[in-house]
């Protein structure tokens, strides 16, 4: 006979170690926020005030780029420092975590071999220096490369400083920042393709994820025969919202937002606002000139962001597919997910529904919050708030246009709601179940309706 009870043998243990993810980033953002509020970090007419440099310390180091005040305003040390927030924030803890063992020779922590292996699906327990340098070459490579490309077209049209504007926005486009030294973002290059196309190279290539880019490369160099399973779940979720994302826009701004531009251009702008809420935050085109079915459009690729162990914000592409593949074609017996020759466990389901819903949870809190503080003033939208929510908590960037005009409680909630976004499915990490077996529970099976 089934017994009619499920055991289950688990502990958690949070301990100080745990914590230092949380340390690094408040660290780094305390940090940032004192070099910039300095008078050598600001060029503007009025003082900088300490919030709207802790605003800006943390939506570059969270990889944000929600600003209050225009970049374009703090000096070259100034924006170096924000320059360096936004490489270190993309780069994340578990990297610098990882260099750091690797550099002591200090066994690596079960917590960061945790946080390892759930991000870049590496063992780490030989030769963690390995995944240091990999990251941090692809990172120097990609951005060289960008930084390459943007150099020379900007020499062509006469940008002042291209040297200098092409290492920041290209550190800002790998890391799916959005930070930009224009005050116009990138609108002055709206029909500019080789602009357009090496930024749309470097958000997706950061968006992409350091083990999705290290698995291809071995597959190119010969290393192994073919790709793993989540790299190709990667290739195709990001596909497949990129063109249905390029496809919807062309058709729904055709005759709006796109009106004035040439034929191959709405196409180069449909391509470049397909990429960019995933999550990188430029804009060629202003949002607030976008149609509402845009902006709903917008707002689920924001959710969405990213793939895991990369640059990007979002609950994830891997996430949103795991969330579909359950909703339409539904678990097995035993609670696992099958799909073209792969098995996906009933934890990583469960896994699925606790990011989907602490998310939501997040952004809830965030947009009544904001609605409290924004929702009396005149013209406040409703959208605009939800819009701005949305992009706090995807680390996106975009905006509607209200971001510098937010009230200080407001200022405050987008920074807590930026921070929730960035290291809250880090967070998830902190709590692991401890090799020791400490308790033992008994509960009955239950059967409860659903639906």
């Amino acid at each position: 006979m089934e017994s009619c009870y499920h055991t289950t043998a688990m502990s958690y243990r949070i301990s100080s170690d745990k914590l230092t993810i949380f340390s690094y980033f408040i660290s780094l953002i305390l940090a940032g926020s004192f070099l910039l509020v300095i008078p050598a970090s600001w060029g503007g007419e009025k003082p900088l005030g300490y919030l709207d440099a802790l605003f800006t310390a943390t939506s570059a180091v969270c990889v944000t780029g929600l600003i209050v005040v225009d970049t374009a305003q703090f000096t070259h040390f100034g924006q170096f420092v924000i320059m360096l927030l936004i490489q270190f924030g993309g780069l994340g803890i578990v990297t610098f975590a990882t260099l750091f063992v690797a550099m002591s020779r200090r066994r690596v922590s079960m917590l960061n071999r945790g946080i390892i292996q759930e991000l870049y699906i590496e063992e780490v327990d030989a030769n963690p220096r390995r995944i240091v340098k990999s990251i941090l070459l692809t990172t120097l490579a990609v951005e060289s490369l960008g930084f390459l490309s943007l150099s020379l077209r900007f020499r062509s049209l006469g940008v002042v400083e291209p040297v200098f504007s092409s290492i920041f926005l290209s550190v800002s486009a790998f890391c799916n920042a959005g930070f930009s030294v224009f005050s116009d973002s990138l609108e002055r290059f709206e029909g500019d393709w080789a602009v357009n196309l090496t930024f749309v190279a470097l958000i997706v290539t950061g968006g992409l994820g350091f083990v999705v880019l290290q698995d291809v490369g071995r597959v190119i160099l010969g290393r192994k025969r073919r790709l793993t399973y989540h790299t190709k779940i990667v290739f195709s979720m990001t596909g497949i919202l990129i063109l249905v994302g390029m496809a919807a826009f062309y058709l729904l701004e055709y005759d709006g937002a796109y009106a004035e531009l040439r034929l191959p251009d709405k196409f180069l702008a449909a391509l470049f606002q397909a990429v960019t809420p995933r999550t990188a935050g430029f804009d060629t085109i202003p949002q607030a000139s976008l149609g509402l079915p845009s902006i709903a459009l917008i707002i689920v690729l924001m959710f969405t962001g990213g793939s895991p162990g990369s640059t990007a914000g979002g609950v994830k592409t891997t996430t949103v597919f795991m969330a579909l593949l359950a909703a339409f074609r539904g678990p097995q017996a035993d609670g696992s997910l099958t799909y073209r020759g792969g098995a996906l466990s009933a934890g990583s389901v469960a896994r699925t529904l606790s990011i989907l819903l602490k998310a939501a949870s997040i952004i809830g809190v965030s947009f009544v919050g904001l609605l409290v503080f924004e929702g009396a003033k005149p013209g406040a939208d409703f959208g605009d708030i939800l819009f701005e929510s949305v992009s706090a908590f995807g680390t996106v960037g975009l905006s509607r246009g209200i971001t510098a005009d937010l009230t200080a409680w407001s200022k405050a909630i987008v920074i807590g709601t930026m921070f929730a976004g960035r290291v809250g499915l880090f967070a998830m990490a902190v709590m692991r179940p401890s090799d020791k077996i400490e308790r033992y529970a008994e509960y009955p099976r239950e059967n409860m309706m659903l639906g």
